[in-house]
């Protein structure tokens, strides 16, 4: 069996476009200086803290706002990180 270069060729164009758009995805996070955009860290009283805490307790084992909560903390941690580098 033997190989058309035409289609050889259309591969590797269609190919090179996939590969242009993906690099251009890879670069939306960034700013025009090279540095990571990071997102604001809200900063909370300790008094708001306290009262979301307590609020946070009296919810039932396993709730959904529970879990984004958790997911939130960890999204902070992230943020902080960023800002920091």
């Amino acid at each position: 069996m033997m190989f058309n270069a035409g289609c050889w060729r259309r591969r590797l164009v269609v190919l090179a476009i996939a590969t242009s758009l993906l690099t251009g995805c890879a670069t939306a996070g960034f700013e025009a200086n090279g540095l990571a955009a990071c997102p604001p860290v809200v900063e909370y009283s300790r008094g708001f803290q306290a009262q979301a805490a307590e609020e946070l307790a009296v919810l039932p084992d396993g709730s959904a706002i529970a879990e984004m909560l958790a997911d939130y903390s960890v999204m902070r941690d992230q943020a902080r990180a960023c800002s920091e580098q």
